[in-house]
């Protein structure tokens, strides 16, 4: 009899040596939506953009006094950072207070 509680196992990903930017942990959670403003990040498939939609809907229903504002990767299969909207990217996240994403595959 094998008793699961006690396995342990050790994940080993090759991203991790070939990644150039080193994590820096999770942002404190916001203590309220309320007087915020979100960014909404979305790709380029075809449901991100109503995805949006509802998530802006459903968060101004509960917090009225929150502000959005949305950025778009158009191309899907490139990093931002690696594109040449790195800079108008990088002022976007400085604008908010938190951002949302949505990936419509």
């Amino acid at each position: 009899m094998t008793n699961t509680a006690m396995n342990i196992y050790e994940v080993l990903s090759p991203w991790a040596d070939a990644d150039p930017i080193a994590p820096r942990g999770i942002s404190p959670r916001l203590d309220s939506l309320e007087g915020k403003t979100i960014g909404l990040l979305r790709n380029s498939k075809r449901a991100a953009a109503p995805l949006m939609k509802v998530i802006e809907r459903r968060l101004r229903e509960k917090f009225p006094s929150v502000e959005f504002t949305e950025f778009a990767n158009l191309k899907p299969n490139e990093r931002l950072l690696d594109q040449d909207l790195k800079e108008d990217f990088e002022k976007w996240l400085k604008d908010v207070d938190a951002v949302i994403a949505t990936f419509g595959d």
